[in-house]
């Protein structure tokens, strides 16, 4: 599920067998359909196992003083959209007694490198899976997330970071990354995969970052 339908159906008709994979083009901030969404996904698949929330970012609010409003989006956005899918899949997980939801955060939630509204939902959003981690762990639902720090993937921060000001992002890579080299999104999948699956049974709650050394943060 996400706004762009046309690289979402690229998407699924890469996949081996296209025909059982759904593509749904809807707008997250949109509550009704972000629920329709999910009622469809259900009925499709006849359950689901895995939620994998990859939505955020700071959608360009950069001022230190947001309007409630603007954080409503934000916190929407990164926060309330997850917790809205989970609230509707979560019954059928409990029912089966087994499920993983896994969400996408960032290291900004505890080193506060980002804006001040992307730095405070992401801390929200860290908090709700440590909570949400203990309180389905009696059913066997996994709830858990990543904390990622830089890397590239397509259309993303740093993707366009390096197109409109290569120069902050070289002097973002020389500063900030002790490797001194931009992650990339495939780099996130193993631990992704891991969490997605029975693996992760004893890391309900857990936060895990994954930032090739960027982060300064001892306890997370």
């Amino acid at each position: 599920m996400a706004r762009s339908r046309d690289q979402l159906e690229e998407v699924r008709t890469s996949c081996r067998s296209p025909e059982k994979h759904l593509s749904l083009s809807i707008d997250l901030l949109e509550l009704k359909e972000l629920q329709s969404g999910v009622k469809k996904a259900l009925e499709f698949l006849g359950g689901l196992d895995v939620v994998l929330h990859a939505a955020g970012g700071g959608l360009g609010l950069k001022d230190d003083f947001l309007s409630s409003e603007d954080f409503q989006k934000l916190f929407m956005l990164n926060v309330g959209a997850a917790a809205e899918i989970n609230r509707l899949v979560t019954p059928h997980m409990k029912e089966a007694r087994s499920g993983n939801l896994v969400h996408i955060g960032s290291i900004a939630s505890s080193e506060a490198v980002g804006s001040v509204g992307y730095n405070t939902v992401k801390a929200a959003l860290s908090a709700y899976v440590r909570s949400i981690g203990r309180a389905l762990a009696p059913f066997n639902i996994i709830a858990t997330g990543i904390l990622p720090g830089g890397f590239i993937s397509p259309g993303n921060a740093m993707a366009r970071l390096h197109t409109k000001n290569p120069e902050a992002y070289a002097r973002f890579i020389e500063e900030r990354l002790p490797r001194k080299v931009m992650g990339d999104a495939e780099e996130l999948i193993p631990m992704l995969t891991l969490l997605c699956s029975d693996g992760a049974s004893m890391m309900g709650g857990c936060l895990v970052p994954i930032d090739a050394g960027e982060g300064r943060c001892i306890i997370v």
